[in-house]
């Protein structure tokens, strides 16, 4: 008997009406290779947009150095390159642009890629990360940290444990109803949702309207103008908590996607594997959204972006999403610290441009075409 990876492997490879012509292209590499030289490419001009002027060869010997610094630390050897740039560039590259762009990157990577596995999960391209509610509950943690008057890192911790609690109190819901578990899980989201948003409804009726209600409001806009380099590690751990279990199983979200008989069959325990798919993905939203506030679009347009070049198999989804969701949100941070005198939120840029994409997709068949 096949081991169970092959059957799935057979089976989805066999099962060709529910694969696009394009996925039986070629080149695939290639592909995910320009994608990711174009996110590492973004990544470096990052550096050189800002109020504050960087030279390219400054930047490259900075980063560098660092690298260099790095390793040397590792083998006790002083690999350190001759400073040639200013304190200044040092002190923007590495404290102020730096910590900021690696937010912007990780942000999009982990909301993109929550957005497609919950899409498999639920069999659904409507789906998006905040569906069980991890958004909701992570904006009312944030509102109550900044009614407390925490600090910026202890809104960030209550932002996250309440984001993960809202999804917690969505499964357990699911769990005891006597409906279809997916069905059950979208209405327990949904109610999640509903209740968490009154709750931070109401925190912004009692705020202090001086000070407390427009940095509440401000925060739930999605901004990652107050980014610290702790902030990045802080975000970091549930990013990759998330993201590397995700990439690790993503051959069987395919199997998430076809009915529960056809899943058994192969010998997939898919109630395992969606409380795997929740747990993981809901680590990555809770995190983002701890730290950047609500943007909302990338985890729902990115992955479309991304089935409409690799295809609808996740073993290639996942990690494009990753990448492609990366890039993205850091066009978008550049083009929100530079384009006005005054930053503009992320959530309202990301909006300005997924809806319209949105449409456009819905309008010409977005990712079934070919189908």
């Amino acid at each position: 008997m096949k081991p169970v990876f092959e059957e799935a492997e057979f089976y989805l490879k066999t099962n060709a009406e529910r694969l696009s012509p394009a996925e039986k292209e070629p080149h695939y590499a290639l592909r995910f290779l320009v994608l990711s030289v174009i996110c590492a490419a973004v990544f470096l001009a990052s550096f050189l947009l800002g109020r504050y002027s960087v030279d390219p060869a400054s930047l490259l010997r900075i980063l560098c150095d660092q690298v260099t610094s790095f390793f040397g630390g590792l083998f006790r050897q002083d690999w350190s390159l001759t400073q040639t740039w200013s304190n200044q560039e040092e002190t923007v590259i590495l404290q102020i642009r730096l910590p900021r762009i690696a937010a912007a990157a990780l942000v999009g990577a982990a909301l993109s890629t929550a957005g497609a596995a919950y899409q498999g999960m639920f069999r659904n391209p409507m789906v998006s990360p905040d569906i069980l509610g991890a958004s909701s509950g992570a904006g009312f943690g944030a509102a109550m940290g900044i009614l407390m008057y925490f600090g910026y890192f202890g809104i960030s911790v209550c932002a996250f444990a309440f984001g993960l609690g809202a999804v917690l109190l969505a499964y357990l819901i699911s769990k005891v109803s006597r409906l279809n578990t997916t069905l059950s899980m979208v209405l327990a989201g949904i109610m999640v949702s509903s209740l968490f948003s009154s709750c931070t409804s109401f925190v912004k009726l009692i705020a202090d309207t001086e000070e407390v209600l427009p940095a509440i409001t401000y925060w739930l806009m999605g901004s990652l103008a107050s980014i610290k380099p702790r902030d990045v590690w802080f975000l970091l751990i549930p990013v990759l908590a998330g993201l590397i279990p995700l990439l690790l199983l993503r051959w069987k979200i395919n199997i998430l996607t076809v009915s529960e008989e056809e899943a058994a069959s192969l010998g997939i325990n898919t109630g395992r594997l969606r409380l795997v798919v929740i747990f993981c993905a809901t680590l990555m939203t809770a995190g983002s959204v701890a730290v950047s506030g609500m943007i909302g679009w990338v985890g729902l347009v990115i992955p479309h972006f991304c089935r409409m070049i690799f295809g609808y198999d996740y073993k290639r989804l996942i990690p494009a999403s990753a990448v492609f969701g990366a890039a993205f949100l850091m066009v978008v941070d550049n083009i929100a610290r530079n384009v006005a005198t005054s930053e503009i939120p992320l959530g309202i840029l990301t909006s300005f441009i997924g809806a319209p994409v949105f449409v456009y997709l819905i309008l010409t068949g977005g990712t079934n075409r070919g189908r």
